[in-house]
């Protein structure tokens, strides 16, 4: 409904109100409260209407919605546009970029290993980069990748940074 309240809670509110209040003086506290609404919205009106006067007529468009962020970035950086969802350039942006993908090549990069599909596509194997010109047949650990579980009667690694 209104409020992000739902009918049952409306009823309930409605029940509530009629026990607080009780059924005589009820129509008085509805119509107070109709009053105050009416005079807080007049209120409201008048102090935009004076935001606007006081701008100048370049801002006589100038809308308070605007200044929600979500409908700021729609209304001027996106043009507008957008599909039933959401931002249709987010979503664009968001199947183009593909995180997993690019962590993968940064480890490979940070490692001095080959990428894989570069590997796969030339038909060799990845072999670290590094180790080819120090001599060394093994690859070089992989830092970013989680260690295996300990032993029962190993000790965890010390880290005197980490204490």
């Amino acid at each position: 409904m209104f409020f992000d309240i739902g009918p049952l809670e409306l009823v309930a509110l409605v029940v509530l109100a009629v026990l607080v209040f009780g059924p005589d003086k009820l129509p008085k506290v509805i119509q107070d409260t109709m009053r105050f609404i009416r005079k807080v919205r007049e209120f409201s009106d008048s102090a935009k209407e004076d935001i606007r006067r006081e701008l100048g007529p370049e801002f006589k468009d100038f809308e308070f919605e605007d200044l929600n962020p979500k409908t700021f970035i729609r209304k001027n950086l996106m043009n507008g546009e957008e599909d039933e969802y959401g931002l249709k350039e987010l979503k664009d942006l968001r199947s183009s970029f593909d995180l997993r993908k690019e962590m993968a090549e940064v480890t490979d990069a940070v490692n001095g290993v080959e990428p894989a599909a570069k590997a796969a596509s030339t038909g060799t194997a990845a072999a670290p980069a590094a180790s080819a010109g120090t001599g060394q047949g093994a690859a070089a650990p992989d830092r970013l990748r989680k260690p295996d579980r300990l032993a029962p009667d190993e000790a965890p690694p010390f880290d005197s940074d980490a204490t």
